[in-house]
């Protein structure tokens, strides 16, 4: 009932479309959102602006840090070769080193073994003249007693007597 009695008196005016509140709360709605929607835009273009540079920013500063890690890299690994070509340099060096010390090591061990050869050489020739003079002296010892022996059996008392002793004390002197 309240339906009916209002869409009779609505029909009953001829106030059209401008009348109708309908229209109005469109109309302001439009408004609204045009005015609303043009700052609202404004707003959302400069927050997306804002967001690709900054997201253009953090690509630009990802890249930079790219060309950095690549940069690294390249540095890294050719450090890594030159401290493997440098290993390898002193390992061959080492080597070498190695070999001369074992040649050195060598080279000393046979002069210590020819140094106490002759060392046991010259100890043998020193013995063999000692015992060489001890058996001359040890001649000349018999040699002389029995010389004198001789003498004394031989020569007489008297002046001869004398000389044969001098010549027989003179004679160990002359014999060394």
């Amino acid at each position: 009932m309240i339906g009916t009695a209002w869409a009779a008196d609505a029909a009953g005016e001829h106030g059209g479309l401008f009348a109708d509140p309908a229209f109005w709360v469109g109309v302001a709605f439009v408004i609204f959102f045009a005015l609303l929607g043009k700052t609202m835009w404004k707003r959302v273009s400069d927050m997306l602006d804002k967001r690709s540079a900054a997201i253009a920013r953090a690509l630009s500063d990802a890249e930079g840090l790219r060309n950095e890690a690549l940069k690294a890299k390249q540095d890294a690994e050719r450090t890594l070769a030159q401290a493997t070509s440098e290993g390898g340099a002193i390992l061959q060096q080492a080597r070498e080193e190695a070999a001369r010390m074992q040649a050195r090591a060598a080279a000393n061990l046979q002069t210590a073994v020819a140094l106490r050869e002759q060392q046991a050489l010259d100890r043998i020739a020193q013995s063999e003249a000692a015992a060489t003079k001890h058996v001359r002296d040890t001649a000349v010892d018999v040699a002389m007693s029995a010389t004198r022996a001789l003498l004394r059996e031989q020569v007489g008392s008297g002046r001869t007597e004398a000389l044969v002793n001098e010549a027989i004390g003179e004679l160990p002197r002359r014999l060394h």
